[in-house]
């Protein structure tokens, strides 16, 4: 994979968390329909705000959480007034919502950002974790077929390679259901991200609450690596495979090196402690439920396409045909509708064979739940 070398301390600082300003590849959006899904989470607001920069003909914003929505809505309202936009409460995984959707809006490229990512809590949730990350991404793609939609761009992870955890398998799924309905008349990719340094729950500003709260900072592991991309390569990732003539491909961002948990929470700490680190100890506190040491970008058996835009490297995945994934996604919705926790396992590992379920989703999910009545 295409590195960069290894990242400045710096880039992780608050000050860099939010900083997109202008960006190359909104012009893509310049004229057109947009709708962008989460549009007000981490990512999808960074987005959102690219894409009303290049003055878009209508800018609708979907997004499930009620408080985000109000907040980006505000924002589009008071900074980016001349952009017709629409605010819809709601989730990818209403059909009749999507459908009213296109039918009035019209939208013709479509950024899906929407998805549930908090590993540890997803442990605990899987159900909501497939019919959101992955049924939800299979509807969406319907109803953009289905209304004629010229592009679909997926926000996928890497936790989706090799998966040892619901999140990362809901994802895989994902990818393979915008890859089984990817056309030439409708182009869809995934933009496979890792780590965004200041998204919501995430190393850098849980650190910062601790550091203010002059609590221990917290780390799971000694050996932990991940990626990270700043908020601005990442939309400008997004905004590039928007940009991009192929389909049904995933791509891969240009990426520095790996780094050290420990490492980055030792150098916060010694920025925050004024001489004495003492006053601020890491704990580890062992990898949480679904949780890897070190994530990867590729499957062994994907292949390696050229590059598009610069610096985005394709990759050529498996690819089911669109009778396969609708199979694939009747039996996630029976399970879930009957609360199969045995079943969804069962679907979840016979298509992603890569996918190691953890003890914790083994407990939860197989173990049969009795309720015995009273008398």
């Amino acid at each position: 994979m295409s590195s960069s070398g290894t990242r400045a301390w710096s880039e992780f600082l608050p000050h860099s968390l939010d900083q997109t300003g202008s960006l190359p590849f909104t012009s893509s959006s310049a004229g057109r329909r947009v709708l962008v899904t989460g549009a007000g989470g981490y990512i999808g607001s960074a987005l959102v705000r690219a894409i009303a920069g290049a003055r878009p003909d209508c800018l609708v914003l979907l997004d499930s959480s009620e408080f985000n929505l109000f907040e980006i809505q505000r924002h589009m309202k008071s900074d980016m007034r001349h952009v017709p936009c629409e605010a819809v409460l709601g989730s990818t995984v209403d059909v009749d919502l999507l459908d009213g959707i296109f039918a009035r809006f019209r939208p013709e490229i479509i950024y899906h950002a929407a998805a549930f990512k908090q590993v540890p809590l997803l442990e605990l949730n899987p159900l909501a974790a497939v019919q959101n990350n992955a049924i939800g991404t299979w509807t969406l793609a319907q109803a953009a077929l289905r209304h004629g939609a010229s592009k679909v761009v997926l926000i996928s992870t890497d936790k989706a390679v090799n998966p040892r955890s619901v999140m990362g398998a809901s994802k895989r799924i994902a990818e393979l259901a915008i890859m089984a309905l990817s056309s030439p008349a409708c182009p869809m990719n995934a933009i496979r991200l890792v780590n965004v340094i200041g998204s919501g729950g995430s190393v850098v500003p849980v650190w910062l609450q601790q550091i203010a709260e002059r609590r221990p900072m917290t780390v799971t592991h000694p050996e932990v690596s991940r990626w990270f991309l700043s908020l601005r390569e990442t939309v400008q990732a997004i905004l590039a495979c928007g940009a991009t003539a192929c389909e049904g491909r995933i791509l891969l961002p240009e990426l520095g090196d790996p780094v050290h948990i420990a490492e980055l929470a030792e150098y916060f700490r010694t920025a925050a402690s004024n001489g004495y680190p003492q006053e601020f100890p890491i704990e580890f506190t062992g990898l949480r439920p679904g949780e890897k040491l070190t994530e990867e970008l590729a499957y062994q058996t994907e292949v390696q396409d050229g590059f598009v835009e610069g610096s985005l490297e394709v990759l050529k995945t498996r690819r089911l045909l669109p009778a396969e994934m609708e199979d694939v996604m009747d039996r996630l919705s029976i399970c879930i509708a009957s609360r199969d926790g045995s079943g969804l396992i069962r679907t979840l590992t016979s298509v992603v064979p890569e996918y190691v379920p953890s003890e914790c989703v083994l407990h939860a999910m197989i173990a049969p739940v009795r309720v015995e009545n009273e008398t």
